[in-house]
């Protein structure tokens, strides 16, 4: 059998019947090297668009707030669905013999966890068939389905998810993510119009730039494709632009380099987060009502970042859409925050860059010469988080760009 490469198409581009067919060019392209390829889709377009999965998410909602997940994953397996087969239909009007296959006939099987299911395994008898008969298979992202037959759906970046897997469990040559732009940037070229396209980049880079608000792949697909070392290769659609290559073996020389280490990859962001701040008077019951405090948050789902824990004071953040359900649940406890809206987490993302000498005191320096106050800070071996306030956010970005050299 040939060697395989899975590609998967975004959305953005599947949105148009020119975009659709510059797709299936690629697709053409890689085929014509002598590659098998398994094309994996998105729903078409993005929120707004008639069959993306926000549109149907939003037509459900207006009839139902508190839809079932079990039927609302039935609902959005139709935005695959109809993607795939309008794309089977553009590469059968090019001569080319296609076949679509839900997740559940590709065999993707995967728990009961409705709207963010994992996948179990991958049963590949039915993908080496369609291999064997020369058929291109377009596989429907996102989906899958129980042991039991149940449908379900695997979440947001679930495409990213199927691409992978479906790399992992067919041992494929690269997995290639197409999408709109060409590449992973050193920053959000929105916000930094000189931020640089990453040649390579490795798998921990990039899972932490995308974990940190980079959204170009999910990190889940990244740690999918970890496991076998599969490369990824992130390209754009519209362009030749050679994109980025996520590999074990990342080597960017768009870094900026203190004591001889490669440190700094690129700078992220995610916006509408609010800081919560908890006072406790007695300091006896400190240790309890911290356990109460984030038994409690994580018993109603809520995520909480930048946690510090003082004498007589508890800060941490959460996302603005969180805030009001976080108040309610503080207050069940007795407990009435203090709550500063309208902050931002901006990261310093790069390879072993905690406790290195001058990364912190550039990053602080960068923002003082701005007039930027840090809220909190936080680190990990591979990114720093500064909070800040969101008014100051697309600054604080391009501050720290320019402070690691990384145009």
């Amino acid at each position: 059998m040939k060697k395989i490469i899975i590609q998967k198409f975004g959305g953005s581009s599947l949105a148009s019947a020119e975009s659709r067919n510059q797709a299936a060019q690629r697709v053409i392209a890689t085929r014509n090297q002598g590659y098998e390829v398994i094309l994996v889709v998105s729903a078409i377009g993005r929120k707004g668009d008639p069959y993306a999965t926000d549109t149907l998410i939003d037509l459900a909602k207006e009839v139902n707030r508190e839809i079932n997940p079990r039927e609302l994953d039935i609902l959005l397996n139709c935005g695959e669905i109809i993607s795939a087969v309008i794309m089977a239909q553009v590469f059968k009007g090019l001569g080319i013999d296609a076949i679509v296959l839900t997740g559940a006939q590709a065999g993707i099987i995967t728990d009961d966890n409705y709207n963010e299911a994992k996948i179990l395994k991958i049963e590949t008898e039915k993908l080496k068939n369609c291999l064997r008969e020369n058929k291109l298979i377009i596989v429907c992202g996102f989906q899958g389905i129980t042991p039991d037959g149940q449908l379900t759906t695997l979440g947001r970046g679930g495409s990213d998810t199927t691409a992978a897997a479906l790399g992992v469990a067919l041992n494929a040559e690269y997995i290639d993510i197409f999408t709109d732009v060409d590449g992973i940037k050193t920053a959000d070229p929105r916000i930094v119009e000189n931020a640089k396209t990453l040649a390579t980049i490795t798998y921990t880079e990039s899972c932490n730039l995308a974990q940190q608000g980079a959204k170009v792949i999910h990190p889940r697909a990244v740690e999918i494709a970890m496991q076998k070392n599969i490369p990824i290769r992130i390209k754009s659609t519209f362009t030749d632009s050679p994109g980025t290559l996520i590999t074990n073996n990342g080597n960017n020389h768009q870094t900026v380099e203190i004591s001889g280490q490669r440190l700094v990859t690129g700078i992220t962001h995610m916006p509408n987060i609010a800081q919560i701040k908890v006072l406790t008077e007695q300091v006896e019951e400190q240790k309890k009502i911290n356990l109460n405090i984030f038994k409690s948050l994580a018993l109603a789902n809520i995520s909480v970042d930048f946690i510090n824990v003082h004498p007589q004071q508890v800060l941490f953040t959460v996302k603005d859409s969180e805030i009001e359900k976080t108040i309610q649940i503080l207050g069940t406890l007795g407990l009435k925050p203090e709550i500063l809206e309208d902050c931002a987490k901006v990261s310093v993302v790069g390879a072993n860059i905690a406790g290195v000498p001058g990364v912190m005191s550039s990053i602080v320096e960068a923002l003082s010469e701005e007039d930027i106050k840090i809220l909190q800070t936080a680190d990990s071996h591979t990114t720093i988080w500064c909070l800040v306030r969101k008014k100051d956010m697309e600054k604080a970005i391009r501050a720290l760009h320019k402070k690691f050299n990384l145009s």
